[in-house]
């Protein structure tokens, strides 16, 4: 069945701007700025400005997948007003039974070398996306730091990692080495 209208609004905070045009939705903070572009998705979106500024999305005659869209435009918008006030942190840990991983960081945190995973002599390289940083914790042995504004460029860099540190050819309930997520956070912590 098809609703006439359904609708969904998004407060924005104080010190944020947030620009739509033609369904480009351009987010400017303290940390930074960032676009994105959800033209394919058919649906209204307007800024409504006042003592508080909110955006309002709109679905005229949506049927139940085109609805679902309201909901992920508004978690979207969510994610960049929280990347340019708060930034995204990922923490990874290196996990090994016998052959230390040895993980290094290159070109000013911007890309990250793993030698020695399983004992193996092939050097993975994994280019870091752009706006996003990695670095060695100082708290914690065999810790990394992924940090940046946008959430799906930090975790794309945390699966990227993830995923070259696999296990072929072995059971994987033995070999469980690899770099994992062992938390997801934001980079400025509030109290």
């Amino acid at each position: 069945m098809r609703d006439v209208l359904q609708t969904e609004e998004l407060d924005i905070p104080e010190g944020v701007t947030v620009g739509i045009k033609s369904r480009i939705i351009t987010v400017e903070g303290p940390r930074g700025k960032l676009v994105r572009d959800v033209h394919h998705i058919n649906m209204d979106i307007r800024l409504i400005k006042g003592k508080v500024g909110r955006v309002h999305l709109a679905v005229w005659q949506g049927g139940r997948k085109h609805v679902a869209c309201l909901r992920t435009v508004k978690s979207l918008i969510s994610n960049l007003i929280k990347g340019v006030t708060k930034g995204f942190l990922y923490k990874m840990r290196a996990v090994y039974a016998h052959f230390p991983i040895n993980c290094i960081i290159q070109d000013g945190g911007r890309s990250l070398e793993i030698r020695n995973f399983l004992g193996e002599k092939y050097v993975r390289r994994v280019n870091m996306l752009e706006g996003v940083t990695i670095s060695e914790s100082s708290a914690q042995k065999d810790e990394l730091i992924i940090q940046g504004n946008d959430i799906n460029n930090v975790s794309q860099s945390a699966a990227s990692i993830q995923g070259i540190c696999r296990v072929r050819n072995k059971d994987i309930r033995k070999f469980l080495d690899g770099i994992y997520v062992s938390e997801k956070s934001t980079v400025e912590q509030t109290d």
